[in-house]
């Protein structure tokens, strides 16, 4: 097996949580918060999405899915055109509101299919590359990658943890 399929593989996990952990669920679930400084379901997978795109489309050097494909104008958050949730507010938490899960997951979808074309194109040498010299040490893309794969599985995890908690209030 190859790094790439590895990581191939890893990012397919990261779509298939954030599918299930959004699917049958409204805007009042999507948009609960289990308190007032907390994220809600669709805060967290707006946000691991985000990041996903931003750092992929850096790393490989392509424009984001959320600019390029129009999502900035469909999901109409008022935010900075290039926000990726990053230090948000409880305020700002709050203005990422969805109609439906389908948002989420189309958004989600598009930027999966765009990271996948990235992978593909891996050679193993690739991951040598330094993507980002503001860090000591520099970080390769072989980091980068595993550490946008370790943030989006930790958010799809809170947001997991979110929908239990509302299912279990709701019991």
């Amino acid at each position: 097996m190859h790094a790439k399929d590895i990581l191939i593989d890893g990012y397919g996990r990261i779509r298939e949580e954030v599918h299930a952990v959004v699917e049958g669920l409204g805007p009042d679930e999507l948009h609960a918060r289990p308190g007032p400084g907390a994220n809600s379901i669709a805060w967290l997978v707006w946000h691991l999405t985000r990041i996903q795109d931003d750092h992929i489309a850096d790393a490989f050097g392509l424009e984001q899915v959320w600019l390029a494909d129009g999502w900035e104008k469909r999901f109409g958050l008022g935010l900075r055109r290039r926000d990726t949730g990053f230090g948000h507010s409880p305020e700002q938490v709050a203005q990422v509101r969805v109609d439906s899960g389908d948002l989420l997951t189309g958004y989600y979808d598009a930027v999966h299919e765009q990271t996948l074309g990235a992978l593909r194109s891996l050679a193993a040498k690739d991951l040598e590359r330094i993507v980002d010299e503001r860090w000591d040490p520099p970080v390769t893309l072989g980091v980068r990658l595993v550490s946008v794969l370790s943030d989006d599985l930790q958010h799809a995890g809170q947001a997991a943890y979110v929908r239990g908690l509302l299912q279990s209030a709701s019991a």
